[in-house]
């Protein structure tokens, strides 16, 4: 009990520190824009830096869900909060569901909504975050529901009409003032009062259609609203659509523009395959001489990497944004960690730290670029800006890092050491590297208390169970998380051998000893203290973004065994598989097996466990045969024993199993053709730019055609109808998961099987993109009648490289430029890249063009 009381007392007063500290951290005086377009602080005149990330939840789905769950929206606020300091966010961004909160005149509405808002307020400027409002944000209150009745002008007018009707505009120039008058009742300020708020964007993604005189005038409007509040506060205005009006945006009264960028594109409705660093090699603004002149102001107001689970986008990102001159930016969306098990709220994006960790510290990493590298900085093209300053980012094994000395972060298992272990004060990671061995699967922070005293915060341990990008639902379970014990090892200098370990959180009540440096941990934090080491609680430096003994993470959530398993698809016969899975279970877990047949061979193979989830058996020789490899994977639990696929209750040799799915492996000879493309398996997974005539058609039982018809080769981009035409319309397909495990020294020719469907001849420009973005390709002609055409590799020449998936916003270039002028290389082969465009004669290019292709191969 005396122990516990301790503890108590500790915790409030570290925590009296704690709030004091950075709530006197956040600059004071408003935000303004300098005669050289840069936000400064109005206290110190300093430049304005800042990162963080969008979040939803006192509005529409999130809030919906926490009420359905019967949660505490303010609890899940203080939760996901805590996570954005751990992560060393300083910068907020929301556009506010003005729907929910106003009435058709545009009078706001104090309702729960804006209670939970203010409440999310004044929990972020406690941790010394800053934020950045958008008061209207022209949605419905529904996705990814049905919108609901609600009684906001946005909901009355909709977009279009709220951007012309005269009605709707005076609604809107009402609610910004009274937005803006609004007076926090948790912080005692008005939001135009509120340090916090560093600026004011008016709206979210207005599509201006009207003449220039007529957005200038509604923009003026949207300005003067603001300010008849008396707010000081930079305002912005969206600038990335309808491009075309990009002068009349910057003579309107703003103070900067607002960005987004979505280089991967969005609903994809799985992960994209292959290195997708090409897509964030450039940010370019195509009016960014109409910025300088008007000396405004830059920033991002929401980007991601769409439907990629992995780390490696964000930091390309923030460097490009501050390669273009970027103050600013956050991610959307963080997903509140009570819906992140199902990701229902924008199923295209996934971020949060406790389920996809790489990612979340990924956007830690952002973070420090956006406060350390120059605005405007040169660093050339891709691959050479993968290494600059104290960052490092690598495609190969998804690994991205900082290293500062005094601070280590890494996204995955690396081989990198900190520059100083000496100088180290913090380090957060997942994975391992030659600081720390763990053997978990979440992530982990270390903050150096004094010499010989850390302190060590372990999240619980991810697993993705299903696509988290595909159609999902409250009722499905997307990832999973776990709160086994994993064993660590730390290399640090100042915590030899056999150091002291004690919780600090509440209901941890662990204590060891180290044995040269390991020890076996759960989900918390501890005290880690060299032998002799005293520590008391006034030891603490209040300057830490967290109490002494703050832990917040998201509940065990594994009901039953899942198994994560991915088949090769191909191998050459005879070679080495290894068969890998992860396995994860509510109960223990006694073994893990693979029975495995190929044709008259069979085989019963027990996996190896390398640590708490994952296990992996090689399969022997005698079952890579040419034919094929078939397998179920058996869990034998302390519950009895499950069959995977189908997570069958039940084992194949009990005499009612009556399950008949099976992985499989195609086994094939070595000299056999490698299958590059084939329209009746691939066609769901290739990268396009959506089109109502792509289809993809049976011929025969065995045959299908992917078919693509063009009315013509360019329309205007409404949105930038000064931009250049690009007749080109290019498709995509990653086949690497089909080549990955098959010897291509003997193969020398590509197979393409196609005909033209316009009863014409046709043009189409087949490339190989190597995993570094460069295209080698050659254009052939298509008859109308279906034949085998055969390309040898010498004969592919270096091409433009499309970027795909075309990146929102659509201004953005459409061919990738790289830096690599060497030679084609089939190992580095990753995607196949078709092309109608290159080659057609100019008088041709927007008459209507279509192929069918069958299947492309490699021989």
């Amino acid at each position: 009990m005396k122990k516990i009381i301790l503890k108590l007392r500790f915790g409030l007063l570290v925590a009296a520190f704690f709030f004091i500290n950075l709530s006197q951290a956040q600059h004071t005086g408003d935000v303004y824009v300098d005669d050289k377009g840069v936000m400064k602080w109005g206290d110190d005149q300093s430049e304005v830096h800042g990162f963080g990330v969008n979040y939803t939840v006192p509005f529409a789905h999130a809030y919906r869900s926490a009420r359905k769950k019967g949660l505490d929206v303010k609890e899940q606020i203080d939760r996901d909060v805590y996570h954005f300091s751990r992560l060393g966010f300083d910068l907020y961004r929301i556009h506010v569901w003005d729907t929910e909160i106003s009435d058709e005149k545009g009078n706001l509405i104090e309702n729960e909504h804006l209670d939970a808002f203010d409440y999310l307020l004044k929990k972020l400027k406690e941790r010394g975050i800053h934020y950045v409002l958008t008061p209207i944000a022209y949605w419905g209150n529904g996705w990814p529901e049905p919108d609901e009745e609600t009684p906001g002008f946005s909901h009355a007018f909709g977009k279009d009409k709220s951007l012309t009707n005269p009605d709707a505009i005076a609604a809107q120039e009402n609610y910004l003032t009274q937005f803006m008058n609004h007076r926090n009742p948790y912080t005692g300020l008005a939001y135009k009062n509120d340090p916090g708020l560093i600026a004011v964007e008016i709206s979210n993604e207005p599509h201006h259609r009207g003449t220039p005189e007529e957005v200038q005038t509604f923009i003026e409007k949207m300005v003067s609203a603001v300010k008849a509040s008396g707010s000081k506060k930079p305002v912005f205005y969206n600038v990335s659509h309808s491009i075309h009006l990009a002068d009349t945006y910057f003579t309107s009264g703003i103070d900067g523009g607002t960005f987004q960028w979505y280089p991967t594109g969005l609903g994809f409705g799985k992960e994209l395959k292959g290195n997708l660093l090409p897509n964030v090699n450039e940010y370019r603004i195509p009016f960014e001489d109409v910025i300088k002149k008007n000396h405004a102001a830059k920033l991002v107001y929401e980007f991601d990497a769409a439907d990629v689970n992995k780390s490696y986008m964000y930091p390309a990102a923030a460097r490009s944004f501050r390669q273009a001159g970027i103050q600013i930016a956050t991610h959307f969306a963080y997903d509140p960690t009570f819906l992140a098990y199902a990701n229902t709220e924008y199923n295209t994006h996934y971020m949060n730290l406790n389920y996809v960790p790489h990612k979340a510290l990924a956007l830690s990493i952002a973070s420090e670029i956006f406060h350390e590298l120059p605005m405007y900085t040169k660093l050339g093209a891709y691959p050479e800006n993968l290494e600059f300053g104290n960052f490092r980012i690598q495609y190969k094994g998804d690994v991205a890092t900082y290293d500062s000395n005094e601070k280590f972060i890494y996204t995955n298992t690396t081989d990198q050491s900190p520059k100083s272990l000496k100088k180290l004060e913090s380090l957060a990671g997942h994975g391992s590297s030659p600081v720390v061995e763990y053997q978990g699967k979440g992530a982990y922070f270390l903050d150096k208390l004094k010499k010989g005293v850390w302190r060590l915060e372990v999240m619980p341990d991810p697993v993705i169970v299903q696509n988290p990008f595909g159609q999902n639902s409250l009722d499905k379970t997307v990832a999973v998380i776990s709160w086994k014990r994993n064993r660590i090892q730390l290399n640090l200098p100042d915590l030899p051998g056999n150091f002291e370990v004690e919780a600090l959180n509440d209901g941890n009540d662990f204590q060891a000893t180290a044995e040269n440096g390991q020890f076996l941990v759960s989900p918390g934090v501890y005290i880690l203290k060299k032998a002799g080491a005293k520590f008391k609680p006034e030891d603490f430096e209040e300057s830490h973004p967290f109490k002494i003994n703050e832990f917040v993470a998201q509940e065990e959530t594994v009901d039953q065994t899942y198994v994560v398993h991915q088949p090769v698809i191909e191998i050459d016969e005879h070679t080495s598989l290894k068969i890998n899975a992860t396995v994860v279970s509510d109960k223990e877990i006694e073994k893990v097996e693979a029975w495995l047949q190929n044709g008259n061979e069979y085989e019963a193979l027990q996996l190896q466990a390398s640590n708490t989830y994952d296990y992996s058996a090689a399969v022997s020789e005698k079952m890579l045969k040419n034919g094929f490899l078939t397998y179920r994977l058996i869990v034998t639990t302390t519950d009895g024993k499950e069959t995977f696929p189908g997570a069958v209750e039940s084992a194949p040799d009990a005499w009612d199993f009556h399950s008949v799915e099976t992985y499989q492996t195609r086994t094939v000879k070595p000299e056999a053709d490698v299958s590059l493309f084939s329209a009746a398996t691939d066609s769901r997974d290739v990268v396009r730019a959506w089109n109502p005539n792509n289809q993809v058609v049976p011929i025969d039982s065995e045959t299908s055609e992917f078919q693509v018809k063009l009315e013509k080769l360019f329309s205007e981009d409404v949105e930038n109808k000064n931009g250049e035409p690009v007749y080109d319309y290019s498709f995509r397909y990653n086949f690497s998961e089909k080549t990955e495990n098959r010897k291509l020294e003997a193969k020398d020719t590509l197979t393409l099987e196609a005909r033209s469907l316009s009863g014409k001849t046709e043009k189409l420009q087949v490339a190989l993109v190597m995993k570094n973005g460069a295209a080698f390709g050659k254009v052939i002609s298509l008859q109308p009648e279906i034949s085998e055409i055969k390309i040898a590799l010498t004969e592919l020449q270096p091409v433009k490289t499309v970027t795909l998936p075309r990146p929102y916003p659509g201004f953005l270039p459409y061919y990738f430029q790289h830096a690599y002028d060497g030679a084609f290389e089939l190992k580095d082969a990753e995607s196949v890249q078709f092309s109608i465009g290159p080659g057609i004669e100019k008088p041709n290019l927007q008459q209507p063009h279509s192929v069918g292709i069958r299947t492309l191969k490699l021989e």
